[in-house]
């Protein structure tokens, strides 16, 4: 039986679809079935987009449910298979990265998801990011974004994976629920890292397993303040959930001046109708991330010790990054 599943949510971004069903072809091992979930993009399918790979499983939904929500659905058709990889329309493997993230899960099985390279497509000598970061204050964004790529090929852990291009093993999605479908997308892949950590699980970083991600190809580039809104909103939710309860106190006083911080950054860069439109849903919406949170908290089997190690402890880390926005988009 074939032993992965690769998710891919698409909306209004055919062409990159196909470059990327295309890339998917091209890989030197393909012990792997594709699913595809169309979110009710304004066009059709082009004729033969599908033709490159045997055994495309497609479905399009009738409305735009988002990234966390259409990956669930689809995660529904998949979830007997032993691995999962999201991977975005945009993000455009090279021929043998499935091959190394596979060699990575058989030679490390303590680690249950796994982040690949990203570079810059346009400049494949840039680091779009190695996982992501999360930091003591709530803020999330992807390790070295901007930098140049080095050569390293050793693996490190890393809090968790971008889902432009993620692999985990499907049994530890399942145990969390998936995504959270509130987030509808932007950090619903950190927090799902962070849940799956609070269970006792890890992310490796397999720095040889590239993939040329486009970024902004179906949501921010078109429209920036999505991306402020649904990024800034979610990062308040992502940190009620998941901080353990010492953490949460004693870290609070940080997490409220970064939100602060960012409505005054945002408010004088013109976007302060985005920005206060986030923090205020973010707000209204906590009562239930409060009520996810028992459950998430109840769940919990490593200690605020361990949350503490992985987390990223550097002095205003948004300051020196390329773009504080949410985080790098998808």
């Amino acid at each position: 039986m074939v032993r992965c599943a690769i998710l891919i949510v698409h909306w209004n971004s055919w062409e990159h679809l196909h470059h990327c069903l295309e890339s998917l072809a091209k890989q030197s091992y393909k012990d792997f079935r594709v699913f595809v979930a169309d979110n009710a993009s304004k066009q059709p399918p082009p004729d033969g987009i599908f033709s490159t790979l045997p055994d495309i499983f497609f479905v399009k939904n009738e409305l735009n449910y988002g990234f966390a929500k259409a990956n669930n659905l689809l995660l529904e058709h998949a979830k007997e298979y032993e691995l999962t990889v999201f991977l975005n329309p945009d993000s455009f493997p090279e021929p043998d990265w499935f091959e190394q993230l596979i060699s990575a899960v058989k030679e490390n099985p303590g680690y249950s998801f796994f982040a690949s390279r990203l570079l810059v497509a346009k400049h494949p000598d840039i680091l779009d990011g190695d996982g992501d970061n999360f930091h003591i204050t709530g803020y999330a964004w992807r390790f070295g974004h901007g930098k140049p790529v080095d050569n390293s090929r050793i693996c490190r852990e890393v809090f968790s994976p971008c889902a432009a291009s993620a692999m985990y093993r499907t049994k530890a999605i399942i145990d969390v629920g998936g995504f959270d479908e509130d987030f509808f997308c932007y950090l619903e892949d950190v927090d799902l890292g962070f849940r799956l950590r609070l269970i006792g699980n890890k992310c490796l970083l397999v720095p040889s397993a590239r993939v040329r991600h486009v970024g902004s190809a179906t949501s921010s580039e078109r429209n920036p303040t999505f991306q402020l809104y649904h990024g800034h909103r979610n990062l308040v939710w992502t940190y009620v959930k998941n901080m353990p309860g010492l953490l949460f106190w004693t870290l609070m006083p940080f997490h409220l001046s970064l939100n602060l911080f960012s409505i005054v950054w945002f408010v004088l860069r013109g976007n302060g109708c985005a920005i206060l439109n986030a923090k205020c849903d973010a707000i209204k919406g906590i009562p239930s991330m409060w009520r996810k949170r028992r459950d998430i908290q109840a769940a919990r089997v490593v200690s605020a010790k361990e949350i503490w190690r992985i987390m990223n402890k550097q002095f205003l880390p948004w300051i020196s990054s390329t773009h504080f926005v949410s985080r790098n988009d998808k």
